[in-house]
């Protein structure tokens, strides 16, 4: 009798493990899809092992693609939440934004869209900064960068203020094409986030 209420006790323990283990959907551009990479050294791959490791069953669906805008993000994101249903959406999107010169005002627009649904849908959201280069002048690069910050303040979401902090800009972490974080920059990208998405697991 003792050894059939250790034994339903385990399976109870399981269970609830497993009912706690929820879906976590990143939505992305090329920095999450893993360009120029095997996307087995993919920051997202990364996060799926380190979760693993901690004994966290979460399922990890990387709808990232390559060359996405945050309108792209906005018009995908409300098919994604009804076949996944995640209980966190990740948001990394708006530097192809950027890159193309489209308006700030606009990828603000659509970032909110995207925060809205994924709340309708019961998910909380993290939502991943990105900067420019100087390049694009101050005044663009400086409104472009307060797209993320105003928005987290306004939906009240926890932000990564710089997704790149410490590879964009550093040679050594850059494919040859200076713009998409290399193998070695992987692991700092999901240190970056890390902090921020912890609690929200």
């Amino acid at each position: 009798m003792r050894a059939w209420l250790i034994s339903a006790a385990f399976g109870l323990l399981v269970y609830g493990q497993s009912a706690l283990a929820g879906t976590v959907l990143v939505v992305g551009d090329s920095i999450s899809a893993a360009f120029g990479l095997d996307t087995r050294q993919g920051w997202v791959a990364l996060l799926e092992k380190r979760l693993a490791e901690q004994g966290l069953q979460h399922q990890i669906v990387n709808a990232s693609i390559s060359g996405d805008t945050s309108a792209g993000g906005a018009a995908r994101l409300p098919a994604l939440l009804t076949e996944h249903r995640p209980d966190l959406v990740i948001l990394e999107l708006g530097g192809n934004d950027g890159l193309r010169g489209q308006p700030p005002a606009q990828l603000q627009q659509n970032l909110a869209v995207m925060i809205d649904n994924a709340r309708a849908s019961g998910a909380d959201v993290l939502l991943l900064g990105m900067r420019l280069p100087p390049n694009y002048g101050v005044r663009y690069t400086t409104a472009f960068a307060q797209v993320f910050t105003v928005l987290a303040e306004e939906k009240k979401v926890p932000l990564v203020p710089f997704f790149l902090e410490g590879v964009g800009g550093v040679p050594a972490l850059m494919q040859n094409d200076g713009i998409h974080p290399a193998a070695d920059a992987q692991p700092i990208l999901l240190d970056n986030l890390w902090p921020a998405l912890q609690p929200l697991l």
